[in-house]
């Protein structure tokens, strides 16, 4: 009978082996580097980008992980023993470039190659986010992610309140939250982050109270002002994504023009008795807000929640596809709602998709745009309606 020596041997013959800095080489080019190794082994260190599939999952995880079977593999363990079982078992898989990384993590170390101490977790941490670790494309460097990130929800109403619960419920480590209203008793048919024992309260401590209680991982800075020309931009230079849940054409341009000229994403929706639209603005990689909808339309045609009504259930349909684009660009994965205007329609239970271009002479965004909101005149007729300044 084989000795465990001599199937190691075996296994060594079947698969191809290359040294650390070949495989640094590898990596540099494109390959994806897998560790193999056991959850305890990664807390001391790993390769900075490198993926987590630890080797009792790896044939289970992999082609989630990895749907292209033509990528450059790179499997690497603690010392390349291991590694030389994953590689001969993704070769088996259909995989057609595999190698096992000799002397492994150990190996990597030693030859003066760049690693890192990952932050770790907590159990507990690992107990609450267990689904998230279980999916390739999140794992425990994506929950990092999330716990390290910043989003600034701009209302706590209908879109700010299942947005706000569902990042908490996530990881999303801050939550910045801007609203001056107080909690009313008609805003309960909707805004689901409120309660009937809060009514009379801000509604920037009402959501507090809501998130902090349902995952105090989740710190909440609390802005009870109205957002204006004067703390916009210091408000959203501290967060990393903005997220638009306002109901009034004035602070949605607003919001558009601070995120342009700071470079920050804004993941917009809105709502309309029935109907929703989300889409994602990123500065300079698609259409700004102004590219859609140069000018605002007269207050008749536009007509709020308060005058027009909204289903109450329709929120959080719009205020959940905020969430998820915002979840997807911290994250780093998925295609987001950049030029795409996703349209809901409740009633019919139907969504469709509009393609949007930029305005190559976007008044905010194209050639000629402003540099600061003091270049932009900002209007009162009826409500604030901001309009650029004639130049």
């Amino acid at each position: 009978m084989p000795s465990y020596q001599d199937i190691l041997e075996q296994k060594r013959a079947a698969v191809r082996e290359v040294d650390v800095r070949q495989s640094a080489r590898m990596y540099e080019e494109g390959a994806v580097l897998i560790d193999v190794r056991e959850q305890d082994e990664v807390d001391q260190g790993i390769i900075p980008g490198a993926m987590h599939i630890p080797r009792g999952y790896l044939e289970m995880r992999i082609e989630e992980a990895v749907r292209d079977h033509e990528t450059p593999l790179v499997i690497y363990c603690a010392g390349g023993v291991r590694s030389v079982f994953g590689a001969e078992a993704l070769t088996e898989l259909g995989y057609r470039d595999v190698v096992s990384m000799a002397g492994g993590f150990s190996g990597w170390k030693a030859a003066g190659l760049p690693w890192r101490h990952p932050q770790a977790l907590t159990p507990d941490q690992r107990r609450r986010y267990s689904r998230h670790l279980l999916i390739p494309e999140v794992g425990e460097l994506g929950q990092q992610k999330l716990l390290d990130a910043s989003v600034l929800l701009v209302g706590a109403g209908g879109l700010g309140s299942p947005a706000a619960l569902y990042l908490a419920a996530a990881g999303v480590g801050t939550l910045g939250i801007v609203d001056a209203d107080v909690v009313d008793d008609s805003n309960l048919q909707r805004q689901i982050v409120h309660t009937t024992e809060r009514i009379g309260m801000s509604k920037v401590e009402s959501a507090r109270l809501a998130v902090e209680a349902l995952n105090p991982d989740v710190n909440v800075i609390t802005h009870e002002t109205r957002l204006d020309k004067e703390n916009v931009l210091d408000l959203f230079a501290r967060y990393d994504v903005i997220l638009d849940g306002t109901d009034n054409f004035a602070t949605r341009y607003l919001i558009n023009d601070a995120t342009v000229l700071l470079n920050k994403p804004n993941v917009h929706g809105s709502i309309f008795r029935f109907e929703g639209q989300a889409t994602t603005f990123i500065p300079h990689e698609g259409p700004c807000y102004r590219c859609l909808f140069p000018t605002p339309p007269p207050p008749e045609l536009a007509p709020s929640c308060a005058e027009a009504g909204v289903l109450g259930l329709l929120p959080g349909t719009i205020g959940m596809i905020q969430a998820t684009e915002t979840a997807k660009l911290i994250l780093g994965i998925g295609t987001p709602l950049v030029g795409r205007l996703l349209t809901y329609d409740a009633l019919e239970m139907e969504f469709r998709e509009l393609q949007l271009s930029r305005d190559p002479q976007c008044p905010m965004c194209g050639p000629d745009a402003p540099t600061t909101l003091d270049d932009i005149e900002y209007t009162d007729v009826g409500c604030l309606i901001p309009a650029l300044a004639v130049h």
